[in-house]
């Protein structure tokens, strides 16, 4: 007995101790969990945390035919700067045209519950000609974009703008734009308006107001504001722009309506189909650096071969970059990848089915002036497949075009490309 009570309380002791051990080890993997889950977060939402600046991933590297490569910085303030201020801007340089590019601006919050914020930037940069963005989409990343490489028709602007972020309800995101631009286009164009003139360059005063609605999605307020913590579909992504002649100096008088929506069934086998539909209309006076293109993502070269390039998300992989422009247009698309095939724990390559279709108008081409193009309202279809993910994301895309603008030389109509799909999970 005088060993076997000291003997016990040891036993006791070091269970206590051990208890907390164990108790110690669980509430630090959980932390450590938490922080990983919200940098995998930043991280998929474009920005590496620093711990008053989080760094804006989309301005480090990227590469296209007019600039070459493009390499800068960029970045926003955090929360532990200020919850209710931030500074955000990004200064890049390009190796091919030797101009840098920046912008700079803040915002301040005036609604922690829907988020709403007001912003004020002025920009020097870039844009694709032809290319119609959502104010929205400002808010989602992508690691890598593949069009990007191959674009080679841009046109300087230089614009100063006030804008309003609004979560106007839970499944509701509303972003309105008001500012001025001078737009110059990097090539030899002319916007001849007969009797008003003829423009090399412009200045355009405008008002954007862009709403995305994801009626199927579940939200959550947080002290950023509202996450998105279920995907939900069919969503839906409207915009409206208006361009003032004679107001604050603008030059051109304009409309833009452009609509999105997107569509994604999932099913328990890890197959999924996705259908994406685009339209947009331009009123008359519109000039060619702010009508539609239909995303192409085909290479002017000779060869299968040396076309050869990225696969883009959502582009078409056999139109022609600067091939055709339209007035008004519009595109769908399906996409059914199967489910993978299962050959080994780190080797599951995926076969995806693709069908794209565009048609479009454009009205008085005699007014762009310089190039040449030709117009879509034939309708322009294409169809191929992809195996995703065969080697550190890396997969092969072959996609054949025929219908009305099929041509005459057989290989010109075959697109074969690398793709790149990769995620945080």
């Amino acid at each position: 007995m005088k060993y076997f009570l000291p003997l016990l309380f040891i036993l006791l002791f070091s269970n206590k101790g051990l208890s907390q051990v164990d108790s110690t080890s669980v509430k630090t993997s959980q932390q450590d969990s938490i922080k990983k889950a919200e940098f995998l977060r930043s991280i998929g939402n474009g920005y590496f945390p620093t711990k008053y600046i989080n760094i804006d991933l989309r301005y480090l590297i990227k590469y296209n035919q007019y600039e070459g490569f493009r390499t800068g910085l960029g970045g926003v303030t955090n929360t532990e700067f200020s919850s209710n201020f931030r500074l955000q801007g990004y200064t890049v340089y390009g190796f091919l045209d030797h101009n840098f590019k920046y912008s700079f601006g803040g915002g301040f919050k005036v609604a922690k519950k829907t988020n709403t914020w007001i912003n004020l930037t002025y920009t020097s940069d870039l844009q694709e000609t032809g290319s119609s963005n959502f104010l929205t989409d400002k808010r989602f990343f992508q690691f890598f974009e593949p069009r990007l490489i191959n674009i080679d028709l841009f046109h300087k602007y230089i614009s100063k703008t006030v804008s309003i972020e609004h979560q106007l309800l839970p499944k509701v995101i509303t972003e309105t734009e008001f500012g001025v631009s001078k737009i110059t286009p990097t090539y030899n164009y002319t916007f001849n308006l007969g009797s008003q003139g003829s423009f090399n360059s412009y200045d355009l005063t405008l008002f954007k107001t862009s709403w995305q609605w994801n009626p199927f999605s579940d939200f959550e307020y947080t002290d950023n504001g509202i996450d998105e913590t279920t995907i939900g579909y069919p969503k839906f992504t409207l915009q409206y722009t208006k361009s003032l002649a004679d107001v604050l100096g603008g030059d051109l008088s304009f409309s833009k309506l452009d609509f999105r929506t997107i569509q994604k069934f999932n099913y328990k086998n890890n197959a999924s189909t996705e259908l994406v539909l685009t339209t947009g209309i331009t009123s008359e006076n519109t000039p060619l650096t702010h009508m539609y293109h239909a995303y192409p993502n085909n290479v002017n070269k000779e060869t299968i071969w040396n076309r050869f390039s990225v696969a883009g998300t959502n582009s078409f992989e056999t139109m022609y970059f600067n091939e055709f422009f339209s007035d008004s247009f519009v595109t769908f698309q399906i996409k059914h990848a199967l489910a993978p095939f299962n050959i080994s724990p780190w080797f599951k390559p995926q076969l995806v089915l693709i069908s794209r279709f565009a048609l479009g108008t454009m009205k008085d081409t005699f007014r762009h002036e310089g190039i040449s193009f030709n117009t879509l309202d034939k309708g322009f279809t294409e169809s191929g497949l992809e195996i995703n993910k065969l080697f550190f994301g890396f997969g092969l895309s072959f996609a054949y075009r025929y219908g009305a603008y099929h041509l005459p030389n057989l290989e010109d109509n075959i697109a074969i490309k690398f793709t790149f799909n990769i995620s945080l999970d």
